[in-house]
């Protein structure tokens, strides 16, 4: 009888993990509904805001945020593309490379413009043969989208001349970092540097970025406490911990994220070998009843039991490490406070049910869709097409204006506020469209592109063949293209510029412009078995198989691609 209730209780819960299948009708349907939603944004953002920031989607205007470089416009690009407008994506790079100067006296977010901006143009600078844009010679090595990339990355190197290696949080774009910034920073600020600077390092041959960011990735892992664990701000001159909070959203989120990421798309066991580390121990400190909670880095007890809408990307990323039913459920109990709020709270308090106090706002973050898509590419399970259907009917029922999409002030009454933050368009529409659309180029392989071949390539340059890594903005980089270029080949830089950056020093050592380190290539530990993601709530079909072969000191497998 005791084996009866348990089996019935297993299949009970099978009925509310998993929904019924969804017609091809059906997907389609959404698939059109989520390019319909994209375009009213991104019409009402060219007609109302352009050439600033971001929409103002209640008082019909626009107003600069993250700089003054029409940011939304960056980062919508590549999702143009991916839904199958090739003019509107000819039209837009070609505008931007005519217009788009980041020579300003204004302070921004090195954080921010990294993962949007420089991103954004890498993404599309990759995308651009795909979208019928007349190339350069030597294209992917050279472009107009990539020097743009280069001049805004290199506006944000100063940022990196600490002691420990990690960057201030802010930059001023001409002049360096300001003298009255603050040292203290993010955790994710710091680590979330190694996709878009090794791409930049990749395409140029010009290695002070990946050192730069590998620099603020040692810089974090040394200081990890004794349990194993970071926290959400630290000095970055010192390398004290300011917030000891554990956790694995707001703050932190993006240092996990690229860790497995940076190893994946370059082919980094050191990397990856972190990440498997952290994991292992946020499983251990973090995780109650297939929630995640913050916990002090020292002691391992728990400071806020609190589920953060930033969490959500969690599930996604245990997908991409294979941890597949652990990611499945835990992205249920996410749903489960969508499906009861219309919205997930920016925090949420886990043993009341309830919005915290003050954070109750839902900005349109895309982190629950991220993890949905990647699920369902993983299972092909239903439930999480249905997880995509319910956000999707939430925000054009809630959210939508007559001059776009706007931030929900809070979830439990559905107040507006006068925002669209641009990762709307560059992430949550775009998530969604992947959600809904099985055969689109970014979930395909082994699709070499016709790509204008010359000498000075290298051969194992196959471009659009070996699939694509996002950004934590959701911005593609095409994972074939990194091998392309010679390190010989640099992209230029004006000398004024890295002459304007050598008054902006603080340190006591300047950055290194190279680093010769042994490289070490994945063998055995982390190459991929022919396992097709077939089972639904399995853990097989992992990325990478456990082994003992990089057990040894992390410090010593840093490599220079």
């Amino acid at each position: 009888m005791r084996g009866d209730i348990v089996l019935s209780a297993y299949f009970l819960s099978l009925s509310i993990i998993f929904g019924n299948s969804m017609t091809e009708d059906e997907i389609e349907k959404y698939r059109q509904k989520t390019k319909a939603m994209f375009y009213h944004g991104y019409d009402s953002y060219l007609q109302y805001a352009y050439p600033y920031d971001e929409l103002k989607p209640l008082s019909c205007s626009g107003h600069d945020t993250w700089g003054s470089y029409s940011l939304t416009l960056i980062d919508a690009l590549d999702t143009l593309l991916i839904l199958g407008n090739a003019s509107e994506f000819r039209r837009v790079s070609k505008l931007l490379s005519e217009t788009l100067n980041f020579d300003m006296d204004i302070n921004v977010s090195v954080f921010e413009t990294n993962i949007r901006v420089v991103g954004g143009l890498l993404s599309a600078h990759l995308l651009a043969q795909r979208a019928g844009v007349k190339v350069e010679e030597g294209w992917p090595c050279h472009g107009p989208l990539l020097r743009l990339a280069v001049d805004a990355a290199e506006r944000l190197l100063p940022a990196f001349n600490t002691p420990t290696g990690m960057p201030y949080g802010t930059v001023n774009l001409r002049y360096g970092v300001p003298p009255s910034e603050t040292s203290i920073t993010c955790t994710a600020g710091c680590g979330t540097f190694i996709i878009e600077f090794g791409t930049i390092s990749a395409l140029t041959g010009d290695k002070r970025f990946i050192n730069a960011a590998f620099g603020a990735l040692e810089g974090l892992w040394k200081s990890r406490s004794k349990l194993g664990l970071v926290g959400n701000h630290i000095d970055v001159l010192s390398g004290k911990w300011t917030a000891q909070d554990a956790g694995i959203g707001a703050g932190v989120d993006s240092y996990f994220e690229y860790l497995l990421k940076g190893g994946i798309l370059f082919g980094l066991p050191k990397l990856v070998d972190m990440f498997k580390e952290f994991y292992g121990k946020v499983e251990q400190y973090l995780k109650i009843s297939d929630w995640y909670v913050w916990a002090h880095m020292e002691k391992g007890q728990v400071t806020m039991p609190i589920f953060q809408s930033l969490d959500a990307y969690w599930p996604g990323l245990q997908t991409l490490w294979g941890d597949i039913g652990p990611a499945s459920r835990t992205l249920q109990k996410y749903h489960s406070v969508w499906r009861h709020f219309g919205f997930i709270p920016e925090f949420y308090q886990i043993a009341s049910g309830e919005p915290y106090s003050g954070r109750a706002g839902y900005p349109l973050r895309p982190e629950l869709i991220e993890s949905a898509m990647y699920l369902y590419r993983a299972t092909k399970d239903p439930y999480f097409l249905e997880v995509g259907r319910d956000m999707l009917h939430s925000i054009e029922s809630s959210a939508r204006t007559p001059c776009g999409y706007a931030t929900i002030k809070d979830v439990k009454t559905h107040e507006k506020e006068d925002r669209m933050e641009s990762f709307f368009l560059a992430e949550t529409t775009k998530y969604l469209y992947l959600l809904f659309d099985e055969h689109n180029f970014i979930h395909q392989r082994n699709e070499s592109e016709h790509h204008q071949t010359t000498s000075s390539l290298s051969l194992s340059c196959t471009t659009g063949s070996a699939g694509y890594v996002f950004n934590t903005e959701a911005h593609p980089i095409d994972v074939g293209a990194v091998h392309c270029c010679p390190s010989s080949r640099l992209t230029h830089v004006p000398e004024e510029l890295k002459f304007r950056h050598l008054f902006n020093v603080r340190t006591k050592e300047p950055l290194k412009e190279n680093s010769d380190t042994d490289a070490k290539t994945f063998t055995g530990a982390y190459t991929c078995k022919a396992r097709p993601f077939h089972k639904k709530l399995s853990v097989l079909g992992a990325f990478f198989e456990g082994s003992k072969e990089f057990s040894g000191d992390l410090d010593e497998q840093i490599i220079d691609p």
